[in-house]
Order: C-alpha cells, then structure tokens, then sequence
C-alpha cells in the first residue's frame, strides 16, 4: 500500500506514454482523459505531468458514488469513524516528508513550508477524531408532564469541497475531515494546477479504513466545477478562493438550495504602533508578506506605519529581505520558492512596475531580479507611501509584494482597515495592553493578532472573515464546521401511561 500511496498516478494515454493524474472514484483511479491540463514543476517551468480533466459525466458518476456510499457511511458507529481519523493522523505523520515532496513538486514552496501545512492539516483530523464528543445533542426531560425532548445532529449528504492551488493539502483537510467525521460523503474537486496531493489524501484515506466512495477525487476545470453546483444530488458546497469566484459559487449554488460556504479573498494589515519592538515587528513582516512567496490568503499584504515609525520600518525590511534566499523549494537553502505559474508571476510584477506611475515609492524591486534557468520566481517586493485608491493597495496581489501605508494616529489605522472591501485578517503590533484590546474591539475583520503576523487559529477553533472574505454565515473548520456539515432535529417523545386519554383541539401546550 505505501508504493500505492506514493503514486500520483501514471499511464499511456491515447498511446503515449505521459505521466497523467487521474481521478479517485468509488476506492480507485479513472479517467477518460478525453481533455487534459498541463502540470508544471515551477522551480523548473517544465511540463511535469497532465491531469484529467473531468467531463460532466465523469463528476456525475463521482457524486453517484458519493450518495450510495452516503447510507452505509451515516450509520457507522461514532467509534469506527474516529478510528479512521486516528490511522489517517498515524500515516500523516509518519508520510510527512513523502506528501510535502509532492507538493514542493507541483506548487514550488520549499519543503519546509510544506511540510508546515502537512502539519496544519493533521490538527484538523485531531478535531476530527473527537467526533464522538462533537456530534452530541442535548436532552432536556419532563418539559411537560411524561414529556422529554432531545435532539440530534445528522449529515446533510452529500458534500462538494472545492480547494485551491496554494495549499492543495491543508485546506482539503480542512473541509474533508469535518465533513466525513459528520457522517457525510465527499466530492473533492482540487486545483487542477497541483492536483496530486489530492490523490495520495484520498489513498491515505483508504488504508485508513475509510469505505470506497466516502471520499472521491474529480480532477478538471470549471466542467467539473459546475457539475457540482447544479447536481440535486449535492447537499453542501465549501469552497476557498478568489472573491469574484467565491461570490459565483456562492451565488449559483445557493440558488440552487445548497448550503454554500465560500471563502474568499484578502487584503490583509499589519499595523505597527510607536512603542512597538521594531526588530520584532520587521521579522514579523518579512516572514508574513513573504511566507510561500506571498500566496496565502492569509499573507499580510500592507503594513500600515504609525506615527514615525515609518521610516525605521521601511529600512529595516529593505535591509534585512536583501539576503533572502530564493530558489527551488528542494533546495535547503531555499527560504522562498517560484510562483505556481508563468502567467501568475508576470501579473505579480505587472502591480510592481505599475505602482511607480501611481505616485508610490518602489524601495526594492523584485521583479529586476535575475533567476537562472526558465522556472517561475520573481524576487520580493517593498513598495512605500502606498495609498488606498492605487491598484497596488486594492487588488489582491497574492505574490511576495509588501505595500507600506503611513498614517499619523491609531484611529487612521481603523479606519484605512475598516473601509477595505476584505475583511479576512488583520494584526497589531504594540507593547501596550489597552490598544492591543481596543484594536480587537474595533477592528471590523474576522482574525486578529496581536503581535501574531498571520492569526490562523488552530484547529480547535474555526477560520473565516467578515464582509468580501467570506460568502455565507458559516467560517470553516473547527466548531462552525460541525454545524455547517450536520442539520439539527429535534425530538420530543411522550410514552403512554395509565392515565386516560382524551381529545382536545386546542394549541399544544406545555403546561
């Protein structure tokens, strides 16, 4: 089974022999492979395998395995699911470095950072597991006279998770496990740029002890995307990605009487006080904008200078990210890898060159930087008097671009995160206890740090933000996952007693 789970895939088709990732159905691998995408090595910039790309057959006969897996899977014991999430977490542990190589091979981040998001998505199959705990209802008796009620959580079916390219590990976890822990079967659709992981997840998923057509992989393109959302047979959509297309999802799946979560894009603050640690906030920072090569939702985009700490700021970044070491995410000297593609890299630089002719200060250039050989890298970015209106400060960039807003008091600071169209995440630096708790207070933003770069909550806990990041009312992973992945009934059971009945037409009562 380890050969197994090692393999992403591999076969001749239409006579020749490519290496092609294949799709996951009903406990094994399909494809027609009638239309195929390219999968590039980004540190490389070669073809490094092709992916199939689903008809609209290919994902209904998917959702088909989903829903005859559905009743046998809902009426498993609590136990035998969690003991499938204990064995996953097992082989995860143990298989770290094998997944983390196949998504440094196909996304470009260094192994290290891979590795990291193996390790994010293990804590949310430890929430998993405890699924006996998370599934309980609550009881009261004698509402009324020989009266109790009770209720329960149950499925809602089947389950549609739709993931993209920057973390094709983590995030699938994040939807998969709480899903199927529910007692729901899965659909999982990854990004068609690194689609791998998904397999070796959905194998690992298998020796786990998990039942053939709990969890399918359909590979493919908007084909398959579009399958999902208008299938009856489809209960849930989760989803995470840009804001326009999260606002899509949402939209037509929610006509179409699902239950949709979408989680969208960011534009994510750093706000720096005077009094804060200045070597500490620089790290910070440098780590937060940089991190993966800045494509993370999660990224922090725009620090937003205090006061007159503007000036130590902006010098301690540009001399500190001029020995960043950027190359193949296999090198151990890496600290940061390519871009996923060509075109992604070349609207990265495109924000760059274009912030000059808007009136900002370009202190470091990233896209001047030379790379040997034809692999997706651009160097990192530091852009200073950065104002709202530019198209460096609007957009989400995702890329290793950190803009430098300047504002004179704490409540300019509020105020330039409050108007922003994304609300995903934010954070604070500062030694002073009673601003960092007026910053939670006031701040219009679903995660906040304060002196914490990137504020992901751990998995005990549920991620999401407010206003243009997030589509729906439902945040993912964590408590809110359980509820978005069960629907509620409630029972109220009165038995017969010795007391003679009698007819009466009036109202219920409790009394």
């Amino acid at each position: 089974m380890r050969d197994k789970l090692a393999s992403a895939g591999g076969q001749s088709v239409r006579g020749a022999s490519v290496s092609i990732v294949r799709h996951f159905i009903s406990g094994s691998e399909s494809a027609e492979a009638a239309r195929t995408g390219q999968v590039f090595d980004p540190a490389t910039g070669a073809v490094a395998r092709e992916v199939a790309f689903a008809s609209t057959a290919e994902a209904e006969t998917a959702i088909a395995a989903a829903k005859a897996a559905l009743p046998g899977w809902r009426s498993s014991s609590l136990i035998k699911r969690a003991d499938v999430f204990f064995r996953l977490r097992q082989i995860l542990a143990e298989r770290t470095s094998e997944l983390a190589a196949i998504v440094t091979s196909e996304h470009g981040k260094v192994l290290s950072d891979a590795a990291g998001e193996v390790s994010r998505g293990i804590e949310n199959v430890e929430f998993a597991a405890g699924l006996v705990h998370l599934l309980k209802g609550e009881r009261a008796e004698q509402v009324s006279r020989g009266v109790d009620v009770h209720s329960v959580k149950q499925p809602v079916g089947v389950v549609a998770a739709i993931t993209p390219f920057n973390f094709p590990v983590m995030v699938p976890l994040w939807m998969v496990a709480s899903a199927i822990a529910c007692g729901n079967t899965v659909v999982l659709k990854p990004s068609e740029k690194d689609p791998s992981a998904a397999i070796w997840l959905a194998k690992a998923f298998q020796e786990a002890g998990l039942p053939d057509g709990v969890l399918n992989v359909v590979q493919g393109d908007k084909v398959a995307v579009d399958a999902l959302l208008d299938s009856k047979d489809v209960a849930a959509v989760s989803f995470v990605g840009s804001t326009p297309i999260a606002r899509s999802i949402y939209e037509r799946a929610s006509a179409n009487g699902k239950r949709v979560q979408a989680l969208g894009g960011a534009k994510n603050h750093m706000v720096v006080m005077p009094d804060a640690d200045i070597d500490g906030a620089v790290a910070a920072a440098i780590s937060a904008a940089y991190g993966s090569a800045g494509e993370r939702c999660m990224a922090v985009s725009v620090l937003v200078a205090v006061g007159d700490i503007a000036d130590d700021l902006v010098a301690g970044i540009r001399d500190r990210i001029a020995t960043l070491q950027i190359g193949p995410g296999t090198d151990a000297a890496s600290e940061m890898g390519p871009l996923i593609t060509r075109e992604h890299r070349d609207k990265v630089a495109s924000y760059v060159s274009g912030a000059a002719a808007e009136g900002a200060t370009v202190v470091v250039d990233g896209t001047q930087k030379t790379f040997a050989g034809d692999g997706f890298f651009i160097g990192v970015s530091l852009v200073d008097h950065v104002k709202p209106g530019m198209k460096v400060y609007e957009d989400e960039i995702f890329g290793p671009v950190l803009s430098v807003v300047r504002v004179e008091t704490y409540a300019e600071a509020v105020e330039l995160i409050n108007a922003n169209a994304f609300g995903n995440g934010t954070a604070i630096f500062t030694r002073d206890g009673g601003t960092a708790r007026q910053f939670e207070f006031d701040i219009e933003v679903g995660m906040v740090g304060v002196n914490v770069p990137i504020p992901v909550p751990v998995g005990a806990f549920s991620f999401g933000g407010w206003k243009s990041s997030l589509f729906g009312d439902s945040h993912i992973y964590g408590p809110e996952s359980i509820h978005f992945y069960t629907r509620s009934k409630v029972v109220t059971t009165r038995w017969p007693d010795h007391t003679p009945s009698q007819v009466d037409l009036g109202f219920p009562s409790n009394h």
